[in-house]
């Protein structure tokens, strides 16, 4: 399994955007993203450091590999 990089709540919004993943609301320190044609909603949190486990979670959801991942950052 590929190593996770370590990255922020913002870095990790900011990948999420350039896959076609857009902001749609933020209620306190977590900001809902959406994207056209997908039934999932991810709810990113604004932390300095995700925690592995759920940037894994995160981009599972996202229907994306970790190395499609990486590439974005």
């Amino acid at each position: 399994m590929p190593r996770l990089p370590v990255i922020s709540g913002e870095e990790a919004m900011r990948a999420f955007e350039r896959a076609g993943w857009h902001v749609d609301r933020q209620r306190g320190s977590h900001v809902v993203m959406l994207k056209q044609g997908s039934i999932v909603s991810l709810s990113i949190p604004q932390h300095k450091e995700l925690a592995p486990g759920t940037l894994r979670a995160l981009i599972r959801a996202a229907g994306m590999a970790v190395e499609e991942f990486v590439k974005l950052i």
